[in-house]
This record gives C-alpha cells, sequence and structure tokens, in this order.
C-alpha cells in the first residue's frame, strides 16, 4: 500500500524515484529498461522545457501516440507543472483528433510518425509546437515537427533554477487528464479526472493484490496507455510499487504475446476478453476437440480436470512461467471462456470499470473463494455500489457508484455531468446488473442496449451473443432488432474456414459457411426461451467496429435493415 501522504501523481513518481532509483523501470521488449531515476530525471526535464514555451498550470498538453517509455514522460511532465494531460486514443480517426484538440484547445501535441497525417489541416496557430516522441520528421514537409530527443537535450542549456521545480504545486483535486470516452453508444465525453481520483483508484487496486511484496514484479503492457484502464492499473501501479514496464510495442497477437512472454516474463498483464478468447479457440479448442476419444475424456469429470489443468499449466508457459495472475477488464469475459480458466487453474482475476471512475470499480480480490464465475468480483477498496430502478421480476438495475475515483464531471458539458452525477457523488453508469448474496457485482449489459419486442420481455443481447461467441468458428457477433425480430451479425474465423475447406471449390467454402450459421442458430436458440430466439443469423464479412477496450460500437449497427 502506499503511504498516505501520496496525494498527486507528482508525489507518486517522487516517492517511487527515491524508494526505487535504482530499479529498472520502463522500457520495450527485448531492449534494456531506464531506471526510476532516470525516468523521474527526463520528466523533470520536460516540465522544464514545458515552462519555458509558456505552459503553465490549468493549460491543455494533448498526446497523440502509441505506448512508449516517452509516453509516460511527456504525461508526467505535463502533470509536474500543473497542467492538464489530453491522452487521444491512437486509433481515433482524423476528425475526432482534430475536434478533441479543438475543443480542449491544447498549446502543444506529443505525437508519433503515424499519426501525422491526421494533424495536416489543422486550424492555423491553434498548436504552438508539434513533438515527435519517436523523432519523426514530417515527410512531406507541411508541418514543423521538433524531435522528442532533440527537444530534451536543450535541457543541458536551461538554469539549474529553472530545471529543478523542486516543489510539487499541484492540489490533489486539481485536474490531472481530461480523457475522451470511445463510448457504445456514440458522441466521446470529455472525463475530467483529477490526481485524486487516479491516487485513490491506485489505492483500491492495490487492495486485490495479494498479500506480498509487488516490488520486482513485471507488468506486460498491451493495451493502450490513453485508455483509463491501461493507464492506471498497467502504469500508476506499477510505478506506484517500484515494478517494471514492458511496452510490447506490437499488436498482441497470440504469436506475438507468446514472443514477448517467453523472453520477458511478465508477473501481471491487464487484457480486454478478446485477447484471451482468441488464445482459448486459437490453441486450447483444438486440443479439446482434436479426436473423438478427447471429446469422450472430456465427458468424465476427473479426466477432465486432468486435462484441463495440464492444457492450464501450457497456458501459464505460453504467457512466461512467471504469472500471478491476468487481469481481464474492459468488456464481458465469455462465461465457457472463464469457465476453462478456472477449472485449468488458471490464475486470473476479472474486473468492472469504466473511465468516468478513474476506471477500477470492483475486481478480485485474488484468491476469495466467494468470487462467482460470471461476476466482476467486489467492489475495491474505498468504492460504493448500489442497484437503482431494480425490476422485481430480474432483480436487475442500474449500476451505481460512488467514491473518491468517481469524475469531476464531462468538460464543458454541464447537462450531461447533471445526467449522471447527482448532489450526493453516485454516478449512473448506465449498464444494468445485480449485487449477488456474496456482495459479488454481476453485470448483464448496457441499459441503452436492451431490446423489447412487442411481447414486452427485455431482451439483453449481451446474453445471446455470450453464447454465439462460444462457438469455435466465431470471432465476434452482435444481436440487434429490425421489424419486431432478432437479428445476429456474426463474423467469422475466416482463417480456420480456409483451413476446412482447402483445396475445396467457392461454392463449398460458401455451402460450408452456411452450414456453420445454421448450425449455430439451432444451437444458440435451444438456449434460449421461446420471446428471445434469433430469426436470422448473418454473415458479417467484416471486424465490427469497437472502441479501445473491444467492445462493439453497437451504435453504429442498430438502424441497419435486416439483409
Amino acid at each position: 500500500m502506499i503511504s498516505t501522504s501520496i496525494t498527486t501523481l507528482n508525489l507518486l513518481l517522487e516517492e517511487s524515484a527515491r524508494s526505487f532509483g535504482d530499479r529498472p523501470a520502463v522500457g520495450f521488449a527485448f531492449q534494456p529498461p531506464m531506471r526510476y531515476g532516470d525516468f523521474q530525471q527526463k520528466t523533470l526535464d520536460v516540465a522544464s522545457l514545458l515552462k519555458e514555451r509558456g505552459i503553465k498550470k490549468g493549460d491543455r498538453v494533448a498526446i497523440l501516440a502509441d505506448n512508449s517509455p516517452q509516453w509516460g514522460m511527456a504525461y508526467f511532465g505535463i502533470v509536474r507543472l500543473g497542467a492538464i494531460a489530453v491522452p487521444i486514443l491512437p486509433d481515433f480517426p482524423e476528425a475526432d483528433v482534430k475536434h478533441i484538440l479543438g475543443e480542449v484547445g491544447a498549446k502543444i501535441l506529443f505525437t508519433t510518425q503515424r499519426q501525422l497525417e491526421k494533424l495536416y489541416e489543422l486550424p492555423e496557430n491553434k498548436l504552438k509546437t508539434i513533438i515527435t516522441l519517436d523523432d519523426a520528421a514530417d515527410q512531406h514537409n507541411l508541418m514543423a515537427t521538433l524531435p522528442f530527443s532533440q527537444f530534451l537535450a536543450t535541457a543541458r542549456d536551461l538554469p539549474e533554477k529553472k530545471k529543478a521545480l523542486a516543489t510539487d504545486l499541484t492540489d490533489p483535486n486539481d485536474l490531472a487528464s481530461i480523457i475522451y470516452t470511445s463510448g457504445t453508444s456514440g458522441h466521446a465525453k470529455a472525463v475530467m479526472l483529477s490526481h485524486k481520483n487516479f491516487i485513490s483508484n491506485v489505492r483500491a487496486t492495490l487492495s486485490i493484490f495479494p498479500d506480498e511484496p509487488v516490488h520486482g514484479w513485471t507488468f506486460l503492457s498491451v493495451l493502450p496507455m490513453s485508455h483509463a484502464y491501461e493507464f492506471t492499473t498497467s502504469f500508476l501501479v506499477p510505478l506506484a510499487t517500484g515494478s517494471r514496464i514492458v511496452y510490447a510495442g506490437k499488436t498482441p497477437t497470440p504469436t506475438v504475446l507468446e514472443r514477448i512472454c517467453r523472453q520477458e516474463q511478465p508477473t501481471i498483464m491487464c487484457l480486454v476478453p478478446m485477447v484471451i478468447e482468441k488464445i482459448y479457440k486459437k490453441k486450447v479448442l483444438p486440443i479439446i476437440n482434436a479426436n473423438v476419444f478427447m471429446r469422450a475424456a472430456m465427458k468424465l469429470p476427473l479426466v477432465r480436470r486432468k486435462i484441463l489443468q495440464q492444457i492450464g499449466r501450457k497456458l501459464r508457459m505460453f504467457f512466461g512461467g512467471k504469472l500471478k495472475f491476468i487481469a481481464i477488464g474492459g468488456a464481458a469475459l465469455n462465461i465457457e471462456v472463464e469457465r476453462f480458466l478456472a477449472e485449468a487453474g488458471f490464475p486470473y482475476i476479472v474486473g468492472y470499470g469504466l473511465t468516468e471512475a478513474s476506471p477500477l470499480v470492483s475486481a478480485g480480490p485474488c484468491g476469495d473463494p466467494s468470487i462467482a464465475l460470471g461476476s466482476a468480483g467486489k467492489p475495491v477498496r474505498g468504492v460504493e455500489v448500489q442497484i437503482s430502478k431494480t425490476t422485481p421480476e430480474t432483480g436487475l438495475g442500474e449500476i451505481l457508484v460512488r467514491g473518491p475515483n468517481v469524475m469531476q464531471g464531462y468538460c464543458g458539458n454541464p447537462e450531461a455531468t447533471k445526467e449522471v452525477l447527482d448532489p450526493d457523488g453516485w454516478l449512473a453508469t448506465g449498464d444494468l446488473g445485480f449485487l449477488d448474496q456474496q456482495g459479488n457485482l454481476v453485470i448483464k449489459g448496457r441499459s441503452k442496449s436492451v431490446i423489447v419486442l412487442s411481447h414486452g420481455e427485455n431482451i439483453y443481447p449481451e446474453t445471446i451473443e455470450e453464447k454465439i461467441n462460444s462457438f469455435q468458428h466465431v470471432v465476434e457477433s452482435l444481436v440487434r432488432e429490425h421489424n419486431n425480430r432478432l437479428e445476429a451479425l456474426v463474423y467469422l474465423d475466416y482463417e480456420l474456414i480456409d483451413a476446412e475447406t482447402q483445396n475445396k471449390e467457392q461454392a463449398r467454402q460458401l455451402e460450408h459457411i452456411a452450414e456453420i450459421l445454421a448450425e449455430i442458430k439451432i444451437k444458440v436458440n435451444q438456449q434460449l426461451p421461446q420471446y428471445a430466439q434469433i430469426a436470422q443469423i448473418s454473415e458479417h464479412r467484416e471486424p465490427l467496429t469497437k472502441t479501445a477496450t473491444h467492445k462493439i460500437k453497437r451504435y453504429l449497427y442498430t438502424s441497419t435493415p435486416l439483409t
């Protein structure tokens, strides 16, 4: 647990540099890491140079870049001055990037080569400086960019009194970040999060860890730091505990993950369900479904347990063999995959959170036998959860959250703030769920996603999608309503289908796909009440558009008619 004297992000980094100065702090996979003392000094250099360029308390400075040690230096350099960091998701389209930069009035932007094309048509005089964290220059010479290494090198020329910035003048209630959500219901909102919000959530996150020292642990970072989930749990938490952060530097495909994990041997990883579900379908299901003898053996409880535990041991080795646990959050985990993880003895925890809560609301804690499969664990320390407007028939209601982690509001949008934050500090999450008898939070879906057909019954599409997604041939799915019927859009694993229909004519491939869809429809409907059965399953030929945490942007598909 971090000291109670740490009340701002600046004090957190100062304490870490004092306590862990010679320990490895941050670095890319397969490369030597930077140490805590050096990392803090670089952030002070960034702060000094930003100050020289006129940045002061309350100013907004944006970061539009993939994960790197330089991203962290830029962030802490910004907040050191009491300025506000505006992290922008690297996958945001050009129009969103321009809107955000204009709306927040960012004076300086830290970015990379991959993002420069999104900036060419920015209104003049909006940005004073564009600093490239990967030292890239604009190849088209349409804008002036300053390489980060060159930017840092000028710190040597600053008078020592300007470089020191020894005193933290930041108040815990000062804004640290404005984070734009990439919600499933459209229209990103600008969430205002303070130093207090983040520090309280770091403490809450640490409360779910096993009762043992975390110094020397390795966190493998694969999700975007510009999202609150990765920022708090895989950046602030390891920095607070003297752990090492390793950046993957690549998209975390199963092949890439295996190679990195073999070398770096992570202790903890934060993943979204899509990654672990893909590993399950690619690495586990082929073993379980290998032949008729294996399928028969899996029906014998004792034999099944031995087989799954052996697979679990192999899966731990896939992740490097040193895992304490994998944290899974950002979207719902398929229950079949979770059941496998539990039976295989694989170390994992499932959590729930949202940007507006900095983000963690519930998870674990590790080793608690009362954590129920399919739940998101228990509310973390210091965070209250209650269920509002419960429906008597189902026991479901909207999840409300209160605590020091809850945002100050939406920037420039008091009406939207008032809709979700009441005078007593309760945040209406828009998610539906209930608390079970053991105090576990069970989430059933978004209130805006509920489908009501003419029979009047509430249908939760996420529940149906979970059943569809359990099929080996399915990558992802979405259930929607049209003309008072349910349709499921299904994106299939075409690599697997190609392997199964190798050397076959196209007509046979299409026939095979039709057979798969028909089988899914029959088997899923057998598991559903009559009022919730699927009228049609349609093949969707490309991946569904998703948020940073791989939740499908449902609003993009709900108005499209049945084909």
